[in-house]
């Protein structure tokens, strides 16, 4: 049997994205693993509700921003009370794309990655 364990994405600034995540999508920390010679740190989220969790990597000599492609490559996550998300993500600023004819929107973190916030059905 095979199942998920993580999605990874590479912050530049790993407090700021924690941050993102827990505010935008209340995301919180499950774990962190430290390099010994402090090159990088990886922060798993979990949404205290499924065994899925993110990981954040921070990479202590990068200094410029990800080549995120044409961000067609998404994370998507489906939520019970979608509107009052959405006002939420409104308020923050985040929302980079709207589909209405599909009943979905998209936000973007701090570094530029797409979410997809789906309603529950």
């Amino acid at each position: 049997m095979i199942t998920f364990n993580h999605y990874n994405v590479n912050v530049l600034n790993l407090e700021r994205s924690i941050r993102f995540y827990n505010e935008a999508l209340g995301l919180t920390v499950q774990s962190e693993k430290v390099a010994e010679d402090g090159s990088f740190r990886l922060v798993f989220l979990t949404d205290g509700v499924t065994s899925f969790r993110m990981e954040l990597t921070w990479l202590k000599d990068r200094t410029q921003p990800y080549n995120l492609g044409d961000e067609e490559f998404h994370l998507a996550f489906h939520v019970d009370d979608y509107e009052a998300l959405h006002e939420k993500h409104e308020k923050m600023g985040c929302i980079a794309f709207e589909n209405p004819s599909m009943g979905i929107y998209f936000i973007t973190d701090p570094d530029g990655y797409w979410i997809e916030i789906v309603p529950a059905k």
